[in-house]
């Protein structure tokens, strides 16, 4: 019985054999630059596959590169109501949809978030269509877009994935010669591990492919605000009518307070405090505290200028 040890090399030599081919497969061979494996006559190379429609009368052809668009608009309209309408009509027109969606009516005063996911190639198109919403639209108040380019992220994850997949057939061939418990359980876990890497991967290239498929676009819809609006905001007759209210029996209260306490506490002390100064000033007068006595002599009286 041949154990894992024995199958060691025929595991690297495979391993060895799919790294090898993943970059064979994106480039000729040095000395066949012509692509006919260096016999046979040289063949025609091959024209780029053209892409679908015309600009200016020339053919366009397709642009392999990747690139994640996404951006951010706010407009005022006239009608949000009406606006929102003929903006979805429009997008979903250009094959795109809506992603997500908010709205809201602070004051009387509508407004609107949406997400739009838009094909890459109509992103130009459905910003043109948002700037004038067939004349709804009487402001763009700002606008923002950005794009990064990950075609290199999906080549890396293209030719990784190629790989690990190679990886695994190899496995998969050494499991089926396997026979003894120990080799079959490690091969399984390395199985587990690179299938594990495989998913990982496959939905990373997922997302980037989606996101670069279709661009991803918010709008903010408001309505002009009117000047008038603004300086009558603040102001509201009825809330003054109430805080003035609020505020009177307010001062009512307090002064109904202070009467209260007046009466219950300061009152009486008051009146205790009086009673007891009388007490003190008869009690004075009887015993003669306070009076002049017999030998002070009065003071003299002025002189005038008759004497």
């Amino acid at each position: 019985m041949r154990t894992i040890r024995s199958l060691l090399p025929a595991i690297l030599v495979t391993l060895f054999v799919a790294a090898c081919s993943g970059s064979a497969m994106t480039a000729p061979a040095a000395n066949d630059r012509d692509g006919t494996g260096g016999a046979g006559p040289a063949a025609e190379p091959a024209k780029p596959a053209p892409a679908q429609g015309v600009v200016d009368g020339q053919t366009a052809y397709r642009d392999d590169a990747k690139i994640i668009r996404t951006g951010s608009i706010t407009l005022e309209v006239s009608d949000v109501t009406s606006a929102l309408r003929v903006a979805r009509d429009a997008i979903v027109g250009l094959g795109g949809y809506v992603g997500a969606s908010t709205t809201s009516n602070d004051a009387d005063r509508p407004s609107a978030e949406i997400t739009y996911r838009i094909p890459a190639d109509q992103w130009e198109r459905a910003l043109d269509t948002l700037r004038g919403l067939n004349g709804l639209t009487t402001k763009v108040v700002n606008e923002h877009t950005e794009a990064v380019e990950v075609t290199g992220q999906v080549v890396d994850l293209e030719a990784r994935i190629t790989n690990l997949r190679a990886s695994e057939s190899a496995l998969q061939g050494i499991a089926a010669k396997a026979t003894k418990i120990t080799d079959v359980l490690e091969v399984q876990a390395q199985l587990t591990e690179t299938r594990g890497q495989i998913e990982t991967l496959t939905a990373q290239l997922k997302d980037l492919n989606d996101r670069t498929a279709y661009a991803t676009l918010t709008v903010q819809y408001n309505v002009p605000i009117v000047a008038v609006d603004v300086a009558t905001k603040g102001w509201d007759p009825t809330a003054v009518i109430d805080e003035a209210a609020a505020a009177m029996v307010s001062v009512l209260q307090g002064l109904a307070t202070a009467g209260i306490w007046f009466a219950i506490v300061w009152l009486p002390i008051l009146l205790v405090l009086g009673a007891l100064t009388l007490i003190v000033v008869v009690i004075a007068r009887r015993f003669g505290i306070g009076r002049r006595t017999g030998g002070e002599v009065p003071p003299a009286a002025p002189v005038t200028g008759d004497a």
